[in-house]
């Protein structure tokens, strides 16, 4: 199973592709580490935001696309543009899409312990959110 985590961070959603077989995980190369969508008005960037990820689920043969949940309010608020960012790839229809929260991330966690520390994964910094939205997806039905 492959399955895609996303973390929206202002204009940016960061991205991990983690490949499960069994109790295994790998992370197959990925081309893109991250999508920008500078112009939340503009109805073409968002169409072309939205197809380039829809371009990579095609060409990985995604099976999830996990997104972990921003707040809709309060100090550490999610954006217009993550939320735009968001529906789009909820309406691409190809894969499911699972919003997880942090409460959802943590139970997780504990029943399904990570059995790598990120800093041996040779990912980025600003891919960490997506890397564990990606490995608790992997336990999502």
């Amino acid at each position: 199973m492959r399955v895609i985590g996303v973390e929206m961070k202002g204009n940016e959603a960061n991205i991990c592709l983690l490949e499960q077989t069994g109790n295994l995980f790998s992370l197959p190369d990925c081309r893109i580490r991250r999508l920008n969508l500078v112009d939340i008005n503009s109805a073409e960037q968002l169409r072309d935001f939205q197809f380039a990820f829809k371009k990579l689920v095609e060409d990985y043969r995604v099976d999830k696309i996990v997104i972990k949940q921003r707040q809709p309010k309060g100090k550490f608020a999610g954006s217009a543009h993550g939320f735009k960012m968001e529906a789009a790839l909820q309406l691409i229809g190809d894969s499911p899409v699972h919003i997880v929260s942090q409460n959802d991330i943590k139970t997780a966690l504990k029943e399904h312990p990570m059995p790598i520390h990120f800093a041996d994964t040779g990912l980025k910094m600003f891919q960490e959110t997506a890397f564990i939205s990606a490995f608790v997806g992997c336990w999502l039905s």
